[in-house]
């Protein structure tokens, strides 16, 4: 309806009712009343003029204004971790996760790597509509949301995971551990998962090699030779892992054993773990992933037709890591450029770990000091 028709009717009712109010019964105005009519006239005038006022400014305006656009106000507020995972789940409930925080969402940086591995892996790009970024500061959100359309806010109190941090600080604890309990929460809420650090390379479809009836696999450093060795060394770089009532019990139960070892990280925590009786008593069925398909820079991939995921592991610093993942990247893009018969027979391999080792990892674990909040910034490794 017309805006300036309801206030000229609602007007013209006002107006009767007053009319009618100060008259008696022989239709003349009663003693006294001049005042009252005096009243209501005036206060009838200032509604509408305030109406009249409203609706040209109304009629100037564009509803695209950020002032008095509800929409946009809406639009712009952080969702909730349950919205962003409702809408970038597949049918089942599955959805890939990974954190970033601004040292890995700079421009150049892990973050471009990590989204251009999905554009020129085979069947990856689709899967990114399934991804969802999880940003641990506000710089790493404001990125996020410019490159992706699932993006969740993570913002610790009192807690800075904007920096690099490096392997086995205070700081790298505190955001391994904070990813443990974020991961409990998607459990709980009824999703499946695959989470994936963002240095970590998707060159095939990786679903198609995971265990149909496995609750919980993970990649590893080193892998033994069978999927169910518990002396394979994980990695938690890389994982998938079912919602179900086992699942939400171990990592329950993996977060809170953090405070039974102090000063060790996730990966320790879960070697200490995978051996001991309440992981059987809950009937958790655990896998660790073939590295011939799930490899690393620990323990590189052999066969460029096998490979589904490439991670940047046994790494230290963020150059050495950029370094190796461009190289990483390229040796891809130079082995599905070969024709079919030289895919299969040229024995052609990684050229990479080259900047990235464990010796760089060794020296780091000789020299860092106790103090660790001290050392300067560095890289999340895994």
């Amino acid at each position: 309806m017309n805006l300036s028709h309801r206030v000229g009717s609602r007007f013209h009712t006002a107006s009767l009712e007053a009319s009618s109010s100060v008259r008696n019964s022989s239709g003349e105005m009663s003693p006294g009343s001049s005042i009252p009519v005096c009243r209501a006239a005036l206060f009838l005038a200032a509604i509408s003029i305030s109406c009249f006022l409203l609706y040209r400014a109304a009629d100037s305006l564009s509803f695209s204004s950020p002032i008095f656009d509800l929409s946009s106000y809406l639009d712009n507020e952080e969702p909730k971790l349950e919205d962003v995972l409702r809408k970038a789940a597949t049918r089942d409930r599955t959805v890939v996760l990974t954190t970033l925080n601004a040292a890995w969402a700079a421009p150049g940086s892990v973050i471009d790597l990590f989204f251009e591995s999905f554009r020129i892996g085979e069947e990856t790009s689709q899967i990114l509509d399934h991804l969802v970024i999880v940003a641990l500061d506000a710089k790493a959100y404001s990125r996020c949301l410019e490159l992706h359309k699932h993006c969740f806010s993570l913002v610790t109190e009192g807690v800075d995971f904007s920096r690099e941090a490096y392997f086995m600080t205070r700081s790298y604890l505190k955001m391994m551990w904070r990813r443990i309990d974020l991961l409990r929460s998607v459990l709980e809420m009824g999703y499946n998962f695959v989470f994936t650090d963002a240095d970590v390379m998707w060159f095939r479809n990786p679903f198609p090699r995971f265990y149909m009836y496995a609750d919980f696999q993970i990649a590893c450093d080193h892998y033994l030779g069978r999927s169910n060795d518990l002396h394979n060394r994980p990695n938690g770089g890389f994982n998938f892992v079912r919602s179900n009532n086992r699942t939400i019990l171990f990592y329950k139960y993996w977060y809170a054993s953090r405070l039974r070892f102090p000063g060790y990280h996730d990966q320790d925590v879960l070697n200490f773990l995978k051996t001991e009786p309440f992981v059987f008593r809950i009937g958790l069925k655990m896998r660790f992933l073939n590295t011939a398909y799930f490899g690393g820079l620990c323990e590189p991939s052999r066969d460029m037709n096998l490979v589904r995921t490439m991670h940047a592991n046994c790494c230290y610093g963020m150059e050495s890591k950029l370094h190796d993942l461009r190289i990483m990247l390229q040796d891809w893009k130079d082995f599905m450029s070969l024709p079919l018969h030289l895919k299969q027979s040229s024995g052609f391999s990684w050229k990479v770990p080259q900047n990235c080792s464990l010796d760089s990892l060794r020296r780091y674990d000789e020299s860092m000091e106790d103090d660790e909040e001290s050392d300067p910034p560095g890289e999340s490794q895994e």
